[in-house]
């Protein structure tokens, strides 16, 4: 790049937060997008094309290219189109590896964010049999063209994996299952993500109050966190977001709204999330199974414990209560009694405040991006 030239970072990632997509991939690059953008970086995004959404988009700064969710001649033009300096990619997939044949010249990372091996795969099959491109179907044409496309596609990643000119990891426990999956002989680097402190002082709610922070799909089990709301009627219970399924979520909310103890808001702002898990001294997470979510973040940075049955980089076993049998109501129980609660989400806090402060995990990007280009 030359001296003086405006530096360009193009992110390739499945979502965006915004035209009715609103998952942790999503938010993340939006988040990351907009605060390099805010520091004089120009910021573009290939993406899937969401409901209402043009071609070419404005969105808080970046450019937004949204292709067809099949058409990969435009996902290539866009890459062009896009002329940055960096391509970073939000969990590798087959275009990571097009994108690099497409622009050899250019610099190319990838960001591992919830690696899924054989076993998740089958893990989450057993709850949701639509997971990995209908390879789980009954009818056998689908399952040779999902096999032809998983196997075409698991090439691709794996090329574009050892092609990478830098590969990170956004928790330190997924280090060794990435090295295993692609056979690498050099470890991918630490590269936390990033969530925005309060400035405000966390005010917690007087009466035990807490929350769900994660889409209603099935993979997330949020019945759990409903069945919770039954056993525990003098706690409070809030429940935004709503299922992808619109069948399912009509189902979920004519079950459990009848629970006094239970609101179920729907999709909120920012803002109000802030405000809800500001409240929360708990938030919960029934997953079946979580890398490191963008959720315990912004849990931790608003003082919460977590309850949880996925501990990754001992998130839930240092800032809350880890749950290893299912049991769910006895780690409720033990955090309520006492200060325990407080004495987590005051430990959670410090932590992220330290490891993945926003402003502090962007100089990070841009330290990255510089070293790269000067090589």
């Amino acid at each position: 790049m030359q001296v003086g030239c405006r530096m360009k970072v193009c992110f390739l990632v499945s979502e965006v937060f915004h035209w009715g997509k609103y998952g942790g991939f999503g938010k993340l690059t939006r988040t990351i997008g907009s605060n390099l953008v805010k520091r004089g970086i120009e910021v573009s995004v290939v993406t899937r094309r969401g409901n209402g959404q043009r071609r070419i988009e404005k969105l808080d700064g970046m450019t937004i290219l949204g292709a067809g969710a099949r058409s990969l001649p435009e996902k290539l033009l866009y890459y062009r189109l896009a002329d940055a300096d960096i391509y970073q990619t939000e969990e590798p997939f087959a275009s990571s590896y097009l994108a690099m044949k497409t622009l050899p010249k250019k610099k190319h990372i990838i960001v591992f964010q919830d690696p899924r091996d054989g076993n998740d795969y089958k893990k989450l099959a057993e709850i949701d049999p639509s997971v990995r491109m209908g390879a789980y179907s009954h009818s056998l044409m689908n399952k040779i063209k999902a096999r032809v496309l998983n196997t075409f596609s698991d090439w691709c990643i794996v090329k574009a994996v050892r092609k990478a000119d830098a590969l990170f990891c956004q928790a330190k426990y997924i280090v060794p299952k990435v090295i295993n999956m692609y056979g690498l002989e050099r470890a991918p680097t630490f590269l936390p993500n990033p969530v925005e402190i309060p400035k405000r002082k966390i005010r917690k709610a007087h009466l035990p109050t807490v929350c769900f922070l994660a889409r209603w799909d099935p993979v997330k089990r949020i019945e759990i966190f409903f069945d919770l709301a039954r056993k525990f009627p003098s706690v409070k219970f809030i429940a935004p977001g709503k299922s992808h399924n619109q069948k399912r979520d009509h189902y979920l909310r004519r079950k459990y709204s009848r629970l006094p103890n239970l609101e179920m808001l729907g999709f909120v702002s920012e803002q109000m999330k802030s405000e809800i898990l500001e409240r929360s001294w708990i938030m919960i997470n029934t997953s079946l199974r979580e890398c490191l979510p963008v959720s315990f973040l912004e849990a931790c940075a608003h003082k919460c414990a977590i309850l949880s049955c996925n501990n990754p980089d001992n998130f839930a076993s240092d800032f809350g209560f880890y749950v290893r049998n299912g049991d769910f109501f006895t780690g409720l129980k033990n955090l309520l009694e006492g200060s325990q609660w407080k004495e987590k989400g005051e430990k959670g806090f410090k932590y992220v405040k330290e490891v993945h402060e926003l402003d502090k995990v962007i100089r990070q990007h841009i330290d990255i991006y510089n070293r790269l280009l000067s090589d």
